[in-house]
C-alpha cells in the first residue's frame, strides 16, 4: 500500500510527462490510499485543463470517469479531525499550502498502520521534501 497525493494521480489518467512513471508505480502496487478531498482536487485538475482548452469534451468526460473508477477501489482517509491536527502540525515545520498539508496529514494518519515507512507518491517537490522530513518514504 502506498499513499498517493493528487499530484501523482493526475498523470495516471491525463497524459503528462510523468504518466508512464506513475502508471508503472501503480502497476507495482495497485493499493492506493489517499485523502478524502483528493476527488475534489482531481476534478479541479480536469476541469481546469478543460477550461484552458487542454482537454476536449470527450477527454474531460473520459478523465472524470477514470478518476471515478479509481476512487471506487482506493482507500480514503476520512477522519477530518485527525488530519486537521496533523496538517496544522506539519504547517509549523514545513512551507506547505493548506491542501498539501492536509494530504501529508492524511498520510501521517495512516502511516502507523503500515508497519514500516509508508510510500508517499507525490510529484510536488515541496511536499516530497516535507514527507521525507516526516519519516515517510517519498516516491519517485
Amino acid at each position: 500500500m502506498r499513499y498517493w497525493d493528487s499530484s501523482a494521480l493526475v498523470p495516471v489518467v491525463i497524459a503528462e510527462p510523468e504518466t508512464q512513471r506513475m502508471r508503472s508505480l501503480l502497476d507495482e502496487d495497485p493499493n492506493i490510499v489517499t485523502w478524502a478531498w483528493t476527488r475534489v482536487e482531481l476534478a479541479s485538475a480536469v476541469e481546469r485543463r478543460y477550461r484552458e482548452g487542454e482537454l476536449s469534451r470527450d477527454q474531460r468526460r473520459a478523465a472524470l470517469a477514470r478518476f471515478a473508477e479509481l476512487a471506487e477501489v482506493w482507500d480514503e482517509v476520512t477522519d477530518v479531525l485527525v488530519v486537521r491536527r496533523r496538517a496544522l502540525a506539519v504547517l509549523a515545520r514545513h512551507p506547505l499550502r493548506a491542501a498539501d498539508a492536509a494530504q501529508l496529514g492524511a498520510a501521517l494518519a495512516v502511516a502507523p498502520e503500515t508497519g514500516g515507512p509508508l510510500g508517499f507518491v507525490c510529484l510536488d517537490e515541496r511536499l516530497h521534501e516535507a514527507a521525507e522530513g516526516e519519516g515517510l518514504a517519498p516516491l519517485p
